[in-house]
């Protein structure tokens, strides 16, 4: 009797990881959903047959679950990553040890494909916590799986994501828009895009091993993409400068407060671009046309207008229907 495939996505309940578990699926993979808590994996089974998708307890930092997540998987994706720590130490046991662990339970279990998600911005040499531990977890994939590939997305976005959602919050309850770093460049890659894009590296052999930069298809300042959120969430709020000094202070005071805003690692990233470095490969290598902002965003945004945007006419760069605009929807809720 032939048995499918079988795929592990680690951190597959999250923001990319939920789109890529889809399409997984929909090649006829079991796709095991490996994440710290399944219960709230659960909605990603209607992703795929009854007992298709399989939400599965695993940690990067605990190598035994590791082990049985990858165990017979032909496809292993990792996806994991945070973006502030929780305690001290946690950039590098989840993005460089724990990338690590991955890539040698996988290889060690007969692995064929490895999809490991890191950064723009990945640097042994930057002065952020955060860039530093991606660029090892990077080298750590390396040796421990040498055909990975790997992926350093810009910022992502799509109906679930955590930027321009946040700022369209921010843009709804306060009467002024913080700026910081308004300068900085950014390449916003949308998170359908990047889940293609995996789909693609890991059927093709000749992107064994390759490392991709997956950028849309324009630049923004920072100052730029506060901007278009007011304009499409229909607020009008001044922009207002913060000085460098004065977001590393707050950043110091409220450093261990829970949920504070930005952290002093993440203003160090945000001092930097977040763009797509010159000749490297990326979307269009692995034959996908990058999605504009202008597409899906205002889509999602209109939560945010005056009366929740029900009164919303879109204009003719939104109209009708975005891609899988349905999926996001229901994962949304």
């Amino acid at each position: 009797m032939a048995t499918r495939s079988v795929a592990t996505v680690f951190g597959g309940s999250g923001f990319i990881g939920r789109y890529i578990v889809k399409r997984l699926a929909q090649k006829g993979f079991v796709v095991r959903v490996a994440t710290r808590d399944p219960e709230s994996s659960r909605f990603l089974m209607t992703a795929g047959a009854v007992g298709q998708v399989v939400p599965l307890f695993a940690s990067v930092e605990n190598a035994a679950t590791v082990r049985r997540a990858v165990e017979d998987a032909s496809i292993v994706v990792n996806l994991v990553g945070i973006l502030a720590e929780p305690t001290r130490g946690a950039f590098e046991r989840v993005h460089a040890e724990g990338a690590g662990l991955v890539a040698r339970s996988a290889a060690a279990a007969g692995t064929t494909h490895l999809l490991h998600m890191s950064a723009i911005g990945a640097d042994p040499a930057s002065p952020s916590r955060y860039a530093t531990s991606k660029a090892a977890g990077e080298q750590a994939v390396r040796a421990g799986f040498p055909s990975a590939v790997i992926f350093r997305p810009s910022i992502v976005f799509g109906p679930e994501d955590a930027f321009f959602n946040r700022f369209g919050a921010l843009a709804r309850l306060s009467p002024l828009m913080p700026v910081i770093s308004g300068e900085t460049r950014m390449q916003p890659v949308y998170v359908g895009d990047v889940a293609d894009a995996a789909m693609a590296a890991l059927a093709r052999a000749d992107a064994a091993a390759a490392l991709y930069e997956l950028g849309g298809p324009r630049v923004w300042t920072f100052r730029e993409l506060l901007a278009y959120v007011l304009q499409q969430t229909g607020r009008h709020r001044m922009l207002v400068n913060v000085p460098p000094s004065l977001a590393r202070l707050q950043a110091r005071l409220l450093e261990f407060v829970p949920g504070q805003p930005l952290t002093r690692d993440q203003l160090l990233m945000l001092s930097r671009d977040n763009v797509v470095a010159p000749g490297a490969l990326g979307l269009s290598d692995l034959g996908i046309v990058p999605t504009p902002v202008e597409l899906v965003v205002p889509l999602y945004l209109q939560r945010f207008r005056p009366g929740g945007g029900r009164r919303r006419t879109l204009p003719d760069a939104t109209a009708g229907t975005a891609p899988e605009m349905s999926f996001q929807a229901r994962d949304a809720g």
